[in-house]
């Protein structure tokens, strides 16, 4: 593995292009209820569609834009992504309606899903396997100081201006990283590994990622229990709030959560070559499950206590930071020179997968912990079947699927 930057400036370059997606949604969710009164919102539960406006234009963009950086390479697709990203930005500060402004957040997200199929692509060119595994933990740490920060700095930022100012951030962001990336990183498709565009290649790299055991069934694994995930980010300032009495220090329990989940992606990149992706990520999702079913069990039972919720939750969470990177490597090692279009489809199928469950599961909010703890123990114990489905019956890398 030959890297064209030094390893720690690579590391944050692409954290910071995947940090756009984590800054798009969590800067603004102290400011959802704001929004939602501002705009006069009459259903509360509908302030959470200007996180799921972005998330779901995220999905299926990256359909197009895998083959696209396949053809054209990968630098072509994220500066012109950062652009998009950056105009939108402007747009939703202007944004005459609540309607406006969630088709404005839909365009976002598809810019966005540009810059996170060239990265990832980006990645993948210059890596493969466990150094993969190991490239994308250290990426996730540094990214996850994004989510630990960012609701802080919506805080901050509505305590000086009015929170259509949240998007003048994400457009000064992007702005900084399209200068970082234009003068730093080099094309890293060489052109005889370029794929045609043409609807006979896009058809023949599409069969091929759909129709490989591992890659598929990680990416349906991911998506479903990544719904997790966007269920309670969608949902998490009514949590805090609405449940719990503690939103006016929303951002402290928000970085605390996702400050575990970075020490996890961390810790990830320490053991990976040790124990193998298979092995920490089918672990990690059993662990999951229990944590899940033993914070269901006492909010159900002896009652919705904040300190055992938010120390069981913490640590639930605290495993997709040893899922994430595992499961996009499982998927994407025996991808090879289709990693644009590879990266693409498993970004389509867990983000549209993921973003769809998230939104079924906060829409279903009711006051309390429980349909969310509800909907973690489900998912988890789908994602584990498929899991069991893709390996053929066999865990931690034992038989056939071992890597090596």
């Amino acid at each position: 593995m030959k890297l064209p930057i030094p390893l720690w400036e690579f590391v944050a370059m692409m954290a910071a292009v995947f940090g756009l997606q984590a800054l798009g949604i969590d800067v603004m969710l102290p400011a959802l209820s704001l929004i939602g009164e501002e705009l006069q919102i009459a259903n509360p539960n509908d302030q959470q569609l200007i996180v799921f406006a972005f998330i779901l234009g995220f999905g299926f963009p990256q359909l197009v834009f895998g083959p696209i950086s396949d053809r054209f390479g990968r630098k072509v697709l994220l500066q012109a992504s950062l652009i998009g990203y950056f105009l939108t930005s402007f747009m939703c500060m202007i944004a005459p309606s609540f309607y406006w402004l969630l088709a404005f957040r839909f365009i976002q997200g598809i810019t966005c899903a540009g810059t996170r199929v060239a990265a990832g692509a980006v990645i993948r060119d210059l890596s493969a396997g466990r150094a993969m595994a190991r490239i994308m933990s250290l990426v996730y740490t540094v990214f996850m100081i994004v989510p630990i920060i960012a609701p802080a700095l919506g805080t901050l930022v509505m305590t000086v201006a009015p929170w259509e100012w949240i998007f003048g951030v994400l457009g000064a962001f992007s702005f900084l990283v399209f200068m970082w990336t234009q003068f730093r990183l080099p094309q890293t498709l060489p052109e005889e590994d370029r794929r045609p565009f043409s609807l006979k290649s896009i058809r023949e790299a599409f069969h091929a990622v759909l129709t490989n055991r591992i890659s598929f069934g990680y990416m349906i694994a991911s998506g479903v229990i990544f719904g997790c995930l966007f269920s309670f980010i969608g949902a998490s300032e009514q949590v805090f709030d609405d449940v719990f009495g503690r939103g006016d220090r929303f951002w402290i329990w928000f970085a605390g959560i996702a400050g575990v989940l970075a020490v996890m992606n961390y810790s990830n990149s320490r053991v990976v070559d040790k124990w193998g992706m298979r092995r920490i990520s089918h672990a990690v999702v059993l662990v999951f499950i229990a944590l899940s079913l033993v914070n269901l069990l006492w909010m159900q039972f002896v009652g919705q206590d904040f300190w055992v919720f938010y120390v069981l939750f913490a640590m639930t969470f605290a495993c997709f930071g040893m899922m994430g990177a595992n499961f996009t490597s499982l998927a994407l090692e025996p991808m090879g020179k289709i990693a644009g279009t590879a990266n693409a489809v498993y970004g389509f199928i867990t983000m549209t997968l993921s973003s769809l469950l998230g939104i079924i599961v906060a829409r279903v909010f009711d006051g309390t912990v429980r349909p969310l703890l509800i909907a973690y123990v489900l998912l988890g114990l789908i994602s584990l079947s498929v899991i069991l489905f893709t390996e053929k019956g066999k865990l931690f890398g034992v038989g056939e699927g071992k890597e090596p």
